[in-house]
């Protein structure tokens, strides 16, 4: 039996917000960029083992549907990085969001009151001369 993703993955439009900078302007705002969500179903009838050996290594994913965002400073449009068009859920759920990730910068700043000890000396050589 053929595996078709259709056969195997609900499909659900999704929005979610991502902060990129803009190359033109250089300045830092948060997009809303559209997403498709696809999760996994059920094991369709009919399957043998090796169907279901590969079902079981299936994964909830996130396909990104936009490829560009307009400026909201320049009014000019960008791509976004494609390095994260396809995004797994499982990934998603462990990563912090931006106010936990500021509040431990502060807290983890405040802990250190010591000043920070100087920095290392470079290496000296001896001078070679010109040749």
């Amino acid at each position: 039996m053929a595996l078709d993703e259709r056969s195997l993955f609900n499909t659900k439009p999704e929005t979610r917000t991502g902060r990129y900078q803009c190359p033109r302007c250089k300045r830092t705002n948060d997009y809303s960029i559209r997403w498709m969500r696809h999760s996994k179903k059920g094991l369709p009838g009919g399957a043998d083992a090796a169907d279901r050996a590969k079902f079981a290594k299936l994964r909830d994913y996130l396909l990104r549907l936009d490829d560009e965002v307009t400026c909201k400073t320049c009014n000019k449009r960008f791509e976004i990085p494609s390095q994260h068009s396809l995004m797994f859920v499982d990934q998603l759920a462990g990563l912090p969001n931006d106010e936990e990730l500021e509040r431990e910068i502060e807290a983890a700043a405040g802990e250190g009151s010591q000043p920070a000890p100087p920095p290392p000396a470079p290496p000296t050589r001896k001078p070679s001369g010109w040749k």
